[in-house]
């Protein structure tokens, strides 16, 4: 009965900011199984022959002790089961020894456990959708969630639903925050800190929570108007180039626009990995882009690697980024509002129309079902990714055309 324990940098696996997590591995009977141990690693500062951080990686001494913990923890648990007399697999030797000491039954626990394990994953942008939720619930349970999961039933969550809905809260915003919290309940269950008789949304469906989006779409003719609008400020400069430049890119979002680089641009063809959903696209640059690229390309205000004059040379880390693109949305669909006011458009101006009316007008050109889709809102834009991807570069030439 052949076993073996180590930590491992797995770097089968690289996160956004080029870091590998760092997995426990057991091996038994010739089967391995991983498991995060919740910490990720630049490989630059780990030593792969000694498996160990090496002398340059920051809070060395602390990531060398967490190993050890859990490598005690794990020979413990191995110990504990040779002298009870019971067998054991590589799976439920990892299942029985999640970390306790992490985990309790205890929804406040859990809840930021979870944002913590987001955020070593470099998956910010959830953790911080996590953390709003998170302190949502608080607040509606008079400041603290240190509650056994068994105290969140039926009754508890209409209420919740019932207080949302008193502050003028949407729908979708109530069932985005209760799903945050279902997600929570299931890694409860997956790590066996609560039984499935716990569970309260066999009962309580949070699918009925959810409403059409509200229309997001402009026609061609006002499209143009924004797009040959004269901003008055940088800013109002910054919100065109970038609205216009979504509408020529197959309605390419916020974030994905403020992470392109100049080498995203091969041989006439935007190509990038799309930080959603991790797909390549490629897609032909319009004049119009060209033109935007080469806009800011030029100026003395942007000499960095990036297209688009959102990052700066201080925003390195993961954290500093996203605080930036938050800041920096926030921002560019201010001006947006402002710059629809003027026009008086017939909805609000953000940077989520381009998207929709990316889509839209080339369904009323007649373009093919099968090239782009119509349907809009957050389930069209895997769909419309998808259906992108699959066809031929002359076919999506043929069909970008009509957005001119």
């Amino acid at each position: 009965m052949s076993k073996t324990v180590k930590v491992l940098c797995y770097k089968s696996k690289t996160l956004s900011d080029g870091k590998h997590p760092l997995m426990v591995r057991v091996c038994k009977d010739g089967k391995k199984k991983y498991q995060s141990i919740g910490i990720s690693i630049h490989p630059s500062h780990w030593d792969f022959k000694k498996n160990e951080p090496n002398e340059s990686c920051p809070n060395r001494d602390e990531i060398r002790l967490l190993i050890q913990q859990k490598l005690y923890d794990l020979q413990k648990t191995i110990l504990n089961k040779r002298i009870e007399g019971k067998d054991f697999t590589a799976s439920s030797l990892l299942k029985s020894n999640v970390t306790s000491s992490c985990l309790h039954n205890n929804v406040d626990e859990c809840f930021s456990y979870y944002i913590k394990m987001l955020k070593e994953q470099g998956r910010l942008r959830y953790a911080g959708m996590y953390e709003v939720s998170h302190n949502s619930f608080i607040k509606f349970n008079n400041g603290s969630l240190e509650l056994p999961f068994n105290d969140i039933d039926v009754v508890w969550l209409k209420k919740y639903e019932a207080w949302m809905l008193k502050q003028g809260l949407a729908i979708n915003t109530i069932g985005t925050r209760v799903r945050h919290l279902r997600a929570v309940f299931n890694i409860a269950i997956e790590h066996h800190i609560i039984d499935k008789e716990c569970y309260p949304f066999h009962s309580y469906k949070v699918s009925k929570m959810s409403q059409s989006p509200p229309k997001r779409a402009m026609s061609k003719a006002d499209i143009q108007r924004v797009i040959e609008y004269q901003g008055k400020t940088d800013m109002e400069r910054l919100a065109i180039a970038l609205f216009t430049f979504s509408y020529f890119t197959a309605g390419i979002n916020f974030i994905d626009m403020a992470m392109l680089k100049h080498e995203n641009i091969v041989d006439g063809k935007l190509c990038y990995i799309r930080a959603k959903t991790k797909k390549q696209i490629i897609i032909p640059l319009q004049e119009k882009s060209k033109e935007i690229i080469s806009n800011y390309s030029a100026s003395s205000a942007n000499r960095s690697d990036y297209i688009f004059p959102i990052f700066s040379a201080y925003h390195q880390s993961g954290v500093q980024k996203a605080n930036r693109l938050h800041k920096v949305l926030a921002k560019i669909n201010r001006a947006l509002k402002h710059i629809g006011e003027e026009l008086d458009l017939p909805i609000k101006l953000t940077t989520y129309v381009a998207r929709h009316s990316f889509a839209t007008v080339l369904k009323r050109a007649g373009v093919s079902t099968s090239i782009i889709s119509e349907s809009l809102g957050h389930s069209s834009e895997k769909i419309t990714q998808i259906y992108l991807d699959s066809f031929e570069n002359s076919q999506i030439d043929e069909a970008f055309s009509h957005l001119k």
